[in-house]
């Protein structure tokens, strides 16, 4: 199994369990869906319950979650275009720090790359939540929550050169 960790603060952001696909050479999209966990108890992983234990609305003390949030102690946080552009900013300058030292041979593919994957972001900008890693860090990597096509599906979106792979 792989987990994946920001390179700059360490926090686990998800795994290969999930469904991982990278998108040009830049970003990893994670498939994720929505689970139902209630306090004090298993996980449900999305199972579809027989006909006669269906139930129309939530059991009294559970909720429903995003599994990859859920299951890597993801946080919430805000952006509004301009703050999240001053984020982006500083976050590329420590990557790009970060590969010069271990990679220096992917520098410049990163810069295109990021740039071009920035204008989709920022074009679409409205359409995203973000999540930092667990210790809430604000330098750390910022994942971006979207939904398919379909509006019901939705994936997250992590820049693949803030990431460490860490064979378990």
């Amino acid at each position: 199994m792989l987990l994946y960790t920001d390179i700059l603060t360490g926090d686990e952001m998800f795994s290969d369990a999930f469904q991982v696909t990278l998108v040009d050479d830049i970003v990893y999209e994670v498939k994720c869906t929505m689970i139902t966990v209630k306090a004090g108890a298993d996980v449900d992983i999305g199972a579809n319950p027989s006909a006669e234990d269906q139930e129309d609305a939530l059991e009294e003390g559970s909720t429903q979650v995003n599994d990859v949030v859920h299951s890597f102690r993801l946080q919430g946080t805000g952006f509004d275009k301009k703050s999240y552009i001053a984020h982006i900013k500083g976050y590329m300058k420590a990557i790009k720090a970060e590969l010069q030292k271990s990679n220096p041979d992917r520098v410049e593919t990163f810069e295109k790359g990021a740039a071009n994957y920035f204008k989709k972001i920022s074009a679409n900008f409205k359409d995203f939540e973000f999540y930092t890693g667990e210790s809430m860090n604000p330098d750390g990597l910022v994942a971006l929550l979207n939904y398919r096509e379909d509006g019901i599906t939705p994936f997250f979106t992590f820049w693949k050169d803030g990431l460490k792979e860490v064979k378990l």
